[in-house]
């Protein structure tokens, strides 16, 4: 059961799009909207006081000002409320009267014995009980295998937008930490480590609130769960910004770096990665190594790309004479092949479809090659080949991860993402994406296969 205090009939109203976010999930549990006004909202019967709400409800998202927070969490708890979440800015990240209120509501939950999310958070998501208590309009949240903990609000919010209408993967949790004044990292880590829904963890986050113990917990949890980490302030402009986003007190760098490596927990550089490793670790197995084969339509992609793996720890690996030969085989005389492989000639000689085809098949057998990227190049003039061979050859190889980048006409790029990942095959726009996800991959496989 879930109060709403500050719930609002005004569609576009934080306290409205809350109870819209909620129904549209198909949350079985009672809803108790709170508002001076009472009347309804959205069909539901509204209180017009807190004190008129039946004892012992489990949860109250209080949706007010951050000078009112303080006496509705109060009231709550005299009407036997133990867990909130506390979605208002203005508090420590803004100034120091803020700050004073926020040192308010740390005391009343010490003196109450209260759990709270926030405050200055977006919420929370739970798919696996058709929950949110997020108030930005996401409408129905699509359940998925990853998790996120994020110490920003943008992710529940604008990002998870995109993840549900520019990508095909979904969630099982959502935590949006906000200022951390009770419920922190550590604590979200810990109840996902053991969360049977949730494959691997994504965290975002701007400092921590008890290191000592993220490490305990994390070093437990990685080594059954992949624990992706980008962590801000890593430069003097970046801690500034931690500061005045969530008051968040950034720690030296170079100790972050070493206590994520102790506890076995992978850490990511940039923001978009949160999303395609997400999507990644979605879909795809963790590759067993770092050997790693593609096959791109151009000498010069060839190129790059070794000199990209390169830096991202990737192995390029010699395969067996004997796949050099069926490689050799499907190609025209004047190409010498090798890994990586160079398919266009193969597909001007045998067809696009099946010089992929048979060139990814190749790789795959290959003992020493652990992950394959084919670089699709799609036009409908040179053809644009059915994408099921893809989802054949992940199939045929399920502990291979295949992940999918284009060249060509970006119509046909579009209609294969379509295809492809409802199917569990991630691609990726830009082709040095699916290396730099692969990177990350293969770190979270060593991480939990690390030595005691």
């Amino acid at each position: 059961s879930v109060a709403i205090i500050g719930a609002s009939a005004a569609p576009g109203k934080a306290g409205n799009d809350v109870i819209v976010n909620i129904l549209a999930n198909g949350y079985a549990g009672k809803l108790y909207p709170v508002n001076p006004k009472g009347g309804k909202i959205l069909g539901i019967d509204v209180y017009s006081s807190v004190a008129s709400l039946p004892r012992d409800i489990d949860v109250a998202v209080i949706i007010l000002p951050a000078a009112a927070t303080a006496k509705a969490m109060r009231e709550c708890a005299d009407q036997g409320i133990r867990h909130f979440v506390l979605s208002s800015g203005g508090f420590a990240e803004v100034d120091e009267a803020g700050a004073r209120i926020q040192r308010e509501l740390e005391a009343l939950i010490r003196e109450k014995g209260l759990h709270a999310l926030g405050p200055n958070t977006s919420g929370h998501t739970s798919t696996p009980v058709g929950f949110t208590s997020t108030f930005f309009p996401q409408g129905k949240i699509r359940g998925g295998r990853v998790s996120y903990v994020a110490q920003t609000g943008n992710f529940g919010t604008h990002t998870l937008k995109y993840i549900l209408t520019g990508e095909h993967f979904g969630v099982a949790r959502v935590v949006g930490l906000g200022n951390k004044i009770d419920i922190d990292e550590t604590d979200a880590l810990e109840y996902l480590g053991d969360d049977p829904e949730t494959t691997a963890i994504l965290i975002y986050i701007e400092s921590f609130k008890r290191p000592h113990r993220f490490l305990e917990v994390a070093r437990e949890v990685t080594r059954r769960k992949p624990v992706v980490l980008l962590k801000s302030g890593a430069t003097e402009s970046g801690r500034q910004a931690a500061i005045a986003h969530t008051a968040a007190m950034a720690s030296p760098d170079r100790i972050v770096d070493g206590m994520l490596r102790q506890a076995g927990v992978v850490r990511i550089s940039e923001y978009s990665q949160l999303v395609l490793a997400g999507k990644a670790l979605s879909m795809m197995p963790l590759p067993a190594g770092n050997g790693v084969s593609f096959l791109a339509p151009s000498g010069a992609m060839l190129a790059v790309l070794s000199d990209y793996c390169e830096r991202l720890g990737l192995h390029i690996p010699p395969m067996e004479p004997a796949n050099v030969k069926r490689l050799q085989d499907i190609s025209p005389s004047y190409i010498r092949m090798r890994n990586p492989v160079d398919i266009w000639p193969a597909a001007l000689s045998v067809g696009v479809e099946p010089a992929y085809r048979d060139g990814m098949e190749i790789v795959l057998q290959d003992p020493a090659v652990d992950a394959v990227v084919p670089v699709m190049m799609l036009t409908p003039e040179t053809g644009v080949p059915d994408p099921g061979f893809i989802v054949d050859l992940a199939k045929k190889y399920p502990t291979k991860p295949i992940l999918v980048t284009f060249s060509g006409d970006k119509g046909a790029m579009d209609e294969y993402k379509a295809a492809l990942e409802p199917r569990g095959i991630p691609t990726f726009q830009e082709i040095e994406q699916p290396f730099a996800v692969l990177s990350i991959m293969e770190r979270c496989y060593r991480a939990m296969n690390r030595p005691a």
